[in-house]
């Protein structure tokens, strides 16, 4: 039998919370994305309130903060868990409007800067000339190439300083410390917030309820091996203990960490075993094993993100030895059993 436990049936209608334990209200975003919505949280301070994320940076998102501050009226920071535009969007008016800092890590905080400004190699054109390395074909990469920074349009802007979190440090919340909980793989240094008083933690991305966490390789580490990161930090929370209330993103609160992190190894591990079983039959590429790992038709968008994952899903095999690569004549890397 299942140990997740699913406590609140129906996600917050947008403008409205729900209290999923003292002091601490859950709120949801709408996205533009198949992923349609995003789970932002607040946290209740000493005469008034602390954000966790923020959504996009538009103007349906922020009508609707300002809905919300008719009820929440004094902002006294805001914590971003990582840098992804449904994070941090909202992040600079925010910590304008009410005159407070930004706390998060510094890879997040630096990232979010570089990607805004296509810079240190944060364009879509160097993250297509990976993928066209690892077999993505000219018309689906032709696609995918708008000439627009997308992630700029979602973030309008972003502050020009922060406090800075690393890995272990408490963030004094009210009358509550929340230790910080930094991982890999999804982003450079995503934080999670732990508070044992209330045994709670806020997962961000990392540990989603129902959907596996996107892992990519991108074009700032070709040859990273970001699911080996991912994996090796969502283990950490099974020192947090078992009935512990997650709240993620994505998806409705639970409870069953250390159940939810087994599914999501066993999860990666069938995906190896796919790839592996399709790789006894010779050499492939990245591009020609989407339909193994992804047998659900793709669109454009789609196909960005799953391409980086096909990538992660093969690197993490080289370096455990258990595929081999090669480029060919062509300059695209194919893979093989071993």
């Amino acid at each position: 039998m299942s140990s997740l436990q699913y406590p609140w049936p129906q996600t917050p209608a947008p403008g409205t919370t729900i209290e999923v334990a003292p002091g601490i209200h859950w709120l949801s975003m709408p996205l533009p994305f198949a992923l349609d919505h995003i789970n932002l949280w607040l946290l209740q301070e000493e005469g008034g309130w602390t954000i966790v994320d923020t959504g996009i940076g538009n103007a349906e998102t922020r009508a609707l903060w300002d809905k919300l501050f008719e009820r929440f009226r004094d902002i006294r920071r805001v914590i971003l868990t990582h840098y992804h535009p449904d994070h941090a969007g909202n992040a600079d008016w925010l910590c304008r409007r009410f005159g407070v800092e930004l706390w998060t890590t510094q890879g997040e905080y630096l990232t979010a800067h570089a990607v805004r400004e296509r810079a240190a190699g944060y364009t879509t054109e160097a993250v297509l000339s990976v993928f066209h390395k690892n077999g993505l074909d000219h018309e689906r990469s032709k696609a995918m190439s708008s000439g627009r920074n997308r992630y700029a349009e979602l973030v309008p802007e972003f502050p020009h300083s922060y406090r800075r979190i690393i890995d272990g440090d408490n963030v004094q919340v009210g009358k509550n410390r929340w230790r910080a909980i930094i991982g890999h793989g999804h982003a450079p240094e995503h934080m999670s917030l732990y508070c044992e008083a209330l045994n709670v933690v806020i997962a961000g991305d990392m540990l989603l309820s129902t959907i596996s966490t996107n892992v990519s390789v991108w074009s700032i580490d070709p040859q990273g091996d970001p699911l080996r990161l991912f994996l090796d930090s969502i283990a950490r929370y099974r020192e947090l203990p078992a009935d512990v209330l997650v709240l993620p993103s994505h998806g409705k609160p639970f409870r069953g960490a250390h159940e939810r992190v087994a599914q999501l190894e066993a999860h990666h591990r069938a995906r190896f075993a796919e790839l592996k079983q399709e790789l006894e039959k010779g050499e492939r590429s990245a591009g020609e094993l989407l339909p193994v790992l992804f047998r659900r038709p793709l669109d454009a968008h789609q196909t960005f993100f799953a391409m980086g994952e096909a990538i992660a899903h093969l690197h993490y095999l080289y370096y455990a030895g258990e595929a081999k690569r090669a480029a060919g004549p062509d300059g695209i890397m194919r893979y093989a059993a071993r």
